[in-house]
């Protein structure tokens, strides 16, 4: 009953803001759009998307000019007519000045571009008059904050294993109890190890646990860094689900056997459904990280977006009158702490489902012979 009454509440606010929403871009609520200088669009695609800059906050001084506190990132261009160019992204001033040659657009100069041939957070080439020059060419190699969050999620993620593993030589935590993150992290371990790895896999678990430890530690700690205010939601990114979808279908391909691709093109089934099942079971070669990539992405993005609203709604009422903003925040902030620790959970679920899946796939691509199916299920039982 609690959950149902709780499910119906969402439903109705999140109805709320797509009218809101829907209202902001109708003709006739222009004038109050400008004045509530509040663009729930821009707040929510700033999040979700790359861009060249930690973007926390922004206010404005005494005299109303409006700053924002960031960390710039190095910008990394290449272009045939200039060759490369550095500098710090800081240069644009959030896209005002052009900087080189170069601007930075922002979602205020979308609306008067093309939106098929440029997007936010693009750095095109511009003439001396500042007018993009469609001629030049121009090859971004930035680090973007999800490219640097990924490096830093990287180092620690080294990091930590490194230190582990420095202890375990030296033979703390082997005779005695772990402690510190070894007591941290070794029931992580032996849960993959023992519960994901060894089901699926069998006796090849050994060959694969590097690869499953590594994929559900880097998902993990992307997915937690990611909820610190300010940074970048890189599991919500479509390419970064895709890279780790692309490289468990390359391990699943590497690890089949002529079993699985028998299987697949011949199947011990009547001849009159052969050719529909041979078809469903090719594209189920696709599917598998195909559902990889969505499932993550999907999960992962829904949840950043649904805090970004809850709070938008907030900025959304006080525009339309101070009382009503004021008086809806204790609610917003309520729903906001909520979501926020069930993000907490999903970042755990998520990572753990896309380790399983994967193991799943593997195990399924070398597996041949009764004797493969016996040794899981003893393993399982073990």
């Amino acid at each position: 009953m609690v959950s149902g009454r709780v499910k119906c509440l969402l439903v109705a606010v999140f109805s709320l803001f797509s009218c809101i929403i829907f209202a902001q871009d109708q003709p006739g609520t222009e004038t109050k759009t400008k004045k509530s200088s509040f663009d729930a669009n821009e707040v929510i695609f700033g999040h979700v998307l790359d861009a060249h800059e930690f973007h926390f906050f922004s206010y404005k001084d005494g005299d109303g000019k409006e700053h924002a506190a960031i960390i710039p990132l190095p910008v990394i261009l290449y272009s045939p007519q200039k060759g490369f160019s550095f500098f710090m992204s800081s240069r644009f001033h959030e896209g005002e000045e052009n900087y080189k040659g170069y601007s930075l657009i922002t979602e205020e100069k979308m609306k008067e571009l093309d939106v098929k041939k440029y997007h936010a957070g693009q750095i095109v080439t511009v003439n001396d008059k500042g007018e993009i020059d469609d001629a030049a060419k121009v090859i971004d190699l930035s680090l973007t904050r999800n490219v640097v969050q990924m490096i830093i999620a990287l180092a620690l993620l080294v990091w930590v294993m490194l230190s582990i593993a420095k202890r375990y030589r030296r033979g703390e935590g082997v005779a005695s109890a772990p402690k510190g993150t070894q007591s941290l992290m070794e029931p992580v371990i032996t849960f993959i190890q023992d519960d994901v790895a060894k089901p699926n896999l069998g006796h090849r678990y050994h060959k694969y646990l590097p690869y499953l430890l590594t994929i559900f530690f880097f998902i993990l700690i992307n997915s937690l860094v990611g909820l610190i205010p300010g940074t970048a939601n890189v599991t919500g990114n479509i390419a970064f689900t895709m890279i780790l979808a692309v490289i468990s279908f390359i391990v699943i391909l590497f690890s089949s056997n002529k079993h699985y691709w028998g299987h697949i093109f011949n199947p011990p089934v009547p001849m009159a459904i052969k050719p529909i099942l041979v078809l469903v079971e090719f594209l189920g070669i696709f599917t598998k990280p195909f559902a990889l990539m969505i499932r993550l992405f999907a999960n992962m993005i829904a949840g950043h977006i649904i805090i970004i609203c809850l709070i938008s709604l907030i900025f959304i009422f006080g525009a339309l009158n101070t009382v009503v903003g004021w008086s809806f925040s204790p609610l917003s902030v309520g729903f906001v702490i909520f979501i926020y620790f069930i993000e907490i959970l999903v970042a755990f679920l998520q990572a753990y489902i896309f380790t399983t899946l994967t193991a799943v796939f593997v195990g399924q691509a070398f597996e041949g012979s009764h004797d493969d199916v016996d040794h899981h299920e003893d393993i399982a039982i073990v």
